[in-house]
């Protein structure tokens, strides 16, 4: 009962991130109502990673769980963009206490590691499970600017232009048209 309720206690900070919005888009002008999730960021990522199943060099299942992870933290610390005026230094500081503070809720589960794991394998961006990753974030990033664009009719010129040529696996690449 008591590793049932540390699971349930994990959950529920986890599930902070279904009602996170996202600040970019916040900070860019599009109303708070209709603003995406970090949960709804991730959930399309995860989705878009699971399409990399047979792509040579990479585990979609390892990618997929990394999408899952890559911003659970923000269910602590919130969204925090490079426009938020905190140092990439402090912001990996407060992420990684986030992930250890949750995974501190399931010691008893391999989960538990694998979150602290695969943030800290995001994070370095060296593996080519977080590089394409860290592709597919941006790419998700781009497919909401368009439909916001679409849908409400504001220019998120900038999203683009900050991802210009920052995409390089060339499957994400074939995405993008």
């Amino acid at each position: 009962e008591e590793r049932a309720a540390s699971v349930v206690a994990a959950l529920h900070v986890i599930g902070q991130l279904k009602s996170e919005p996202r600040t970019g888009w916040l900070m860019a002008g599009v109303d708070g109502g209709t603003v995406e999730s970090v949960a709804d960021h991730m959930y399309r990522m995860g989705i878009m990673c699971s399409l990399l199943a047979g792509e040579p060099g990479l585990d979609a299942q390892k990618c997929m769980r990394m999408a899952l992870v890559h911003d659970m933290a923000e269910a602590v610390v919130g969204d925090v963009t490079p426009f938020c005026g905190m140092t990439r230094e402090e912001k990996l500081r407060l992420e990684r206490n986030a992930i250890e503070h949750i995974a501190a809720h399931v010691p008893f589960s391999p989960a538990s590691g694998e979150w602290q794991s695969l943030f800290e394998e995001y994070s370095a961006g060296e593996s080519a499970e977080a590089r394409v990753v860290k592709d597919i974030d941006k790419l998700e990033m781009l497919l909401q600017a368009h439909e916001y664009e679409k849908a409400i009719g504001i220019s998120l010129r900038g999203f683009f232009d900050s991802t210009r040529g920052k995409i390089r696996h060339p499957t994400v690449q074939g995405w993008k048209r």
